[in-house]
């Protein structure tokens, strides 16, 4: 049979409930046939279809899934990345019973586009991401690990939002004997070296628990003991501790990583992983879709222009275009976007686990 042609036919259906079942024995069946040509004809129909929005949302998410694991099959050696683990449970907004108009966290203040005059969209955006971008083995520097996991609250320097948000300098220089030195020598006050590295263990062991389990505002990051050896150098660079600039290091990880990172420390902090999907009216009155929901909602090209650049909305009854109250984050690259979208498809959001550690 020509699985390339029973692909298209299946683009063309529009029952959800026949798409889902008919898409699951192609995707049976694709793994069974050769790879590589079907790999290539699945990312390009995933593309078209997207593209000119001829696709069923419940197709869309699994034709996606086809071509993201034809590719990753296509590679030797490159497999998806079996740490990754779905998001689950409530946003951390809601966790804390705290309002989306009442809080810094994930605010970068940045806002997407006002609707025009006209009610049309006039703007020069496109989509342009990396060949490949959905399996590419990418190199993060502790600067793309703060940029993935902490801008979102902290800041491009790091300051935050004080009193909610707490800057990460002084908690970073108070790890540095020297900096600590240097900081009492000049408020003229002397401190012993002993003095000074006894708080600089302290201080540590402080900051890495605050790393693994995070606190009363932040929510646990979901970083490895390789990410924070990478990340806190980064840290302590951006906080002008002596001689951190020399210690910088870098880690590899998946496309599927990068888009944990973007999703659980960014989209997760107003979007909860499972819920009611809301309708225009429900958003209008304040409700934030869960993220589960998100890939169905919204195209890819729709999701990254959202995320990176801004977007307007439908809300109301009868729907009528808004600016939307979700905030752009212009540090995001269109393929990091991407990688968070590709992520939310391979791992499906999951409702709250009895381990999760906001409990």
């Amino acid at each position: 049979m020509n699985l390339d042609r029973e692909l298209r036919n299946a683009v063309r259906v529009h029952e959800c409930t026949y798409v889902r079942r008919k898409a699951a024995r192609l995707l049976a069946r694709y793994r069974r046939s050769s790879i590589w040509p079907i790999s290539l004809k699945a990312r390009f129909l995933f593309g078209e279809a997207v593209t000119n929005n001829r696709i069923h949302p419940a197709l869309r998410v699994v034709v996606f899934a086809v071509a993201v694991s034809a590719s990753l099959l296509s590679q030797e050696g490159k497999i998806a990345d079996h740490s990754v683990t779905a998001v689950t449970g409530e946003s951390w907004i809601r966790h804390n019973h705290t309002p989306f108009g009442e809080t810094s966290m994930g605010r970068t203040w940045d806002l997407g586009p006002a609707p025009s005059a006209s009610g049309k969209d006039a703007s020069s955006w496109r989509l342009d991401l990396s060949p490949g971008y959905a399996t590419q083995i990418v190199t993060l520097h502790g600067s793309d690990l703060y940029r993935l996991n902490c801008r979102a609250c902290h800041g491009e320097l790091g300051h935050g939002a004080p009193p909610e948000i707490n800057s990460v300098t002084g908690p970073v220089q108070a790890t540095s004997a020297a900096a600590t030195m240097e900081r009492m020598k000049k408020a003229g006050r002397e401190m012993s070296r002993s003095d000074a590295n006894a708080i600089a263990k302290d201080s540590k062991a402080l900051l890495w628990q605050r790393l693994h389990i995070g606190g009363r505002h932040m929510p646990p990051p979901s970083l490895s003991q390789t990410e924070i050896r990478s990340l806190v150098p980064y840290l302590e660079q951006l906080s002008e501790v002596p001689g951190a600039e020399r210690n910088q290091i870098a880690v590899k990880e998946s496309s599927h990583r990068v888009g944990e990172h973007v999703v659980k420390s960014i989209c997760h902090i107003c979007h909860s992983a499972t819920g009611p999907n809301p309708d225009p009216a429900q958003m209008l009155e304040g409700e934030i879709p869960p993220l589960s929901t998100l890939t169905t909602r919204v195209s890819l090209p729709e999701f990254v222009r959202k995320v990176t650049s801004g977007a307007t909305i439908a809300l109301g009854t009868p729907p009528a275009s808004y600016r939307g109250r979700m905030p752009v984050f212009p540090f995001l690259s269109q393929d990091e976007a991407a990688a968070a979208y590709q992520y939310l498809i391979v791992y499906p959001p999951q409702p709250q686990e009895a381990n999760d550690g906001r409990h």
